[in-house]
């Protein structure tokens, strides 16, 4: 189902120094570029043409949506292995794309004239902990067929990572850029193959590989597996039925992000200027909040709203994640800046999921009865 309230990144405008239009980059750093062989956007004057893997999760229609305003419809091609919906046909291009089908991907980058690639494909934390081997399948085999057709087709590579790919050694408040990570999770440990097969294929073949380390992303759509996602979860059962019951303890505080901010970040990370870049893997976040403090804020909406606390193995991931997250990197190199908090956050969410979710099944029961 297509929610509503991206309508504010519709209207972002392409920068001046987008890394397609050649005129923006100095010719000095021109030279660099090809000493250093990184890959620019092969076509001037003209925008990417993208394929996103894996667009059927939390962020890939709403990523393509965003992309499609900037890019025009035609060029961002949403891609999965799931049957689509009817409203993803109509929003534009959907195509089969299976990750670990290698010679499958190249044809669709051959044929389609793809520039760059986004990847989405992924098991996330709670989901990887029950099928393992699927998980390494998915998150480390698939991560190398996508990189290594990137560096086959000179393609810009987007893969995100995770408050997941750090572990219990590492600092939790704040979790800066580089630090230890050690993570207990089949994610974690995939997300950090993927930190760092990317940035070495960045300096053993100029691959324009870029990574954001993303907190928990709310938004309207159900939850996917994640250990963030209560944050997500209470909404659907708070204006449905005024109670809850949390998997988490109600003082556990992990980083969190509005899908908004989330894109924004995506499209920005993207656009920015390779020389402006000091690393390919930058921390982005928004808030630290614990389920209690979410709880209260969503009472104003919901006064009745009864919560219970039943911590289970998700606890014992979330123990090991970063409290809060140090993104001052990504605020310095290009300029990342935020825009909700956790009392907009509260506020969206709850129009969001009344307008897109709620509101719609009563119309279709009242449309059944009729």
């Amino acid at each position: 189902m297509f929610r509503k309230c991206l309508t504010s990144l519709a209207l972002v405008k392409p920068s001046q120094t987008q890394p397609y239009a050649a005129a923006a980059v100095p010719s000095v750093f021109n030279q660099l570029l090809l000493q250093r062989k990184v890959h620019q956007f092969p076509v001037a004057n003209r925008p990417p043409k993208i394929l996103i893997t894996g667009g059927l999760g939390q962020l890939g229609i709403e990523c393509a949506k965003l992309l499609r305003s900037q890019y025009g419809n035609s060029n961002v091609i949403l891609s999965d292995i799931i049957k689509p919906s009817q409203a993803v046909l109509e929003n534009g291009p959907y195509i089969f794309a299976d990750i670990l089908d290698f010679k499958g991907l190249q044809k669709i980058v051959v044929d389609h004239r793809i520039d760059w690639l986004i990847h989405f494909s992924a098991l996330l934390s709670a989901v990887g902990e029950q099928n393992v081997p699927l998980a390494v399948r998915v998150n480390i085999e698939g991560v190398h067929n996508v990189i290594e057709l990137a560096k086959q087709y000179k393609l810009r590579i987007f893969v995100p990572s995770t408050i997941g790919a750090f572990g219990p050694d590492s600092p939790r408040n704040p979790t800066p850029n580089i630090t230890i990570q050690r993570p207990r999770t089949i994610y974690g440990v995939s997300k950090v193959h993927a930190e760092l097969i990317g940035e070495y294929y960045y300096h053993k073949f100029g691959l324009d590989f870029r990574c954001l380390r993303f907190p928990g992303v709310i938004s309207s759509d159900p939850p996917g597996g994640g250990t963030t996602d209560y944050a997500v979860a209470v909404f659907h059962e708070a204006l449905r039925h005024g109670k809850y019951t949390c998997y988490l303890r109600p003082d556990t505080r992990l980083p969190m992000m509005y899908i908004e901010d989330c894109l924004r970040a995506l499209l920005e990370f993207m656009r920015a200027p390779n020389e402006q870049l000091k690393r390919r893997v930058y921390n982005v976040t928004a808030m630290s909040f614990t389920p209690e403090e979410l709880f209260d804020k969503l009472s104003k909406h919901v006064p009745n709203l009864h919560v219970t606390y039943k911590p289970d193995s998700r606890q014992l991931i979330a123990d090991d994640w970063p409290q809060v997250f140090d993104d001052s990197d990504a605020r310095r190199d290009w300029n990342w800046q935020h825009k909700y908090d956790l009392g907009n956050l509260v506020d969206f969410m709850v129009k969001d999921v009344r307008d897109n979710y709620i509101n719609v099944e009563n119309e279709e029961q009242q449309t059944l009865k009729i």
